[in-house]
């Protein structure tokens, strides 16, 4: 029997997300049967919660941020012949149906990078300061702006091989997402936004980024000069 999208790997960049992780993987491994998840250091029982599932694990021994888990992830899913790579948050907010839309896409051979964006349909459920933050930032980025993003930090995207194959995450921080926009808008690729679902549940509320956090993003880029 045919294995549904065995070409391609999830990544799963975790930092203390015991109470949800291992639901989130069951959720993945219906549909995308190779996931690896990279521990960031966690605090809690996210690595045992993850090695209780069929998803593979690696760990990083102290926390090294969203950016350097989602680089040492990448490397993981190469080394094994990934062709596709889908970067997928551990909080849950994140649909499988959209993952696996956006795989669909990109195995048309039109794009090189599927983005997904929770602002080309209706935004109406989004946290009012985490749209303010999340337009701010795609507002007042070149590189989002040049490639024509509405939302250039969802963490739900696409990658073709030769596309993750020329990815080097150096911010290790939040300021990443913007970073592999600005890589994105350097090249040739052809990149592709489409419509996603958030789930905000109260757990990924509680989770998210406040306004102070998104000037630092700014400011980062800013002075790395990688907007």
């Amino acid at each position: 029997m045919r294995v549904p999208n065995a070409d391609t790997w999830v990544v799963v960049p975790v930092y203390n997300e015991g109470t949800v992780v291992a639901d989130v993987i069951d959720e993945i491994v219906v549909r995308f049967p190779n996931v690896v998840c990279v521990d960031d250091g966690s605090r809690d029982d996210s690595a045992e919660r993850i090695a209780g599932t069929s998803a593979h694990l690696v760990r990083h021994p102290i926390n090294l941020g969203q950016g350097a888990s989602l680089q040492t992830g990448i490397d993981y899913a190469l080394r094994r012949g990934a062709a596709y790579l889908v970067t997928f948050d551990a909080d849950g907010q994140h649909s499988v149906a959209d993952a696996e839309r956006m795989v669909e896409i990109a195995r048309g051979g039109d794009v090189d990078v599927v983005l997904g964006s929770r602002f080309l349909e209706s935004d109406e459920d989004i946290p009012a300061l985490k749209k303010l933050v999340l337009r701010t930032v795609a507002a007042l980025s070149p590189s989002s702006r040049k490639l024509k993003l509405t939302d250039a930090h969802n963490g739900l995207r696409v990658l073709t091989r030769r596309t993750a194959e020329d990815l080097r995450i150096s911010m290790n921080g939040m300021a990443h997402a913007s970073e592999i926009v600005a890589s994105l808008a350097r090249g040739s690729l052809r990149v592709r936004e489409v419509p996603v679902t958030i789930r905000y549940t109260d757990y990924s509320r509680a989770k998210g980024q406040s306004l102070f956090n998104g000037v630092n993003i700014l400011f980062d880029l800013s002075v790395r000069g990688q907007k």
